[in-house]
């Protein structure tokens, strides 16, 4: 990727948080940033599905609301399809 698409990517970040989060049955996401943590809802707002913003094996936190498995650890985040279509990965620089 370019010098410009970082330079969006982080400024996304600062704007928007470091992490993300996302509903296993919906998809739906929200990125939010370490401190607010405790705020983000447990439960999707979209359709009552589990949010999951850690790795279930390892806990780490994740950036990418593409992301399948865990960069720390290599577990598995979701499954990684969503309504019978692959989620296409993202690379990270």
């Amino acid at each position: 990727m370019g010098k410009a698409s970082d330079w969006l990517r982080e400024e996304r970040r600062k704007t928007l948080g470091d992490w993300v989060a996302f509903c296993l049955g919906c998809g739906h996401a929200q990125r939010y940033f370490e401190e607010n943590e405790a705020e983000l809802p447990r439960v999707c707002p979209t359709c009552g599905g589990e949010m999951r913003n850690r790795c279930p094996a390892c806990g780490a936190l994740f950036r990418s609301v593409f992301a399948v498995e865990c960069e720390a650890c290599g577990g598995e985040l979701r499954p990684a399809e969503q309504f019978g279509t692959p989620i296409r990965k993202h690379s990270r620089p």
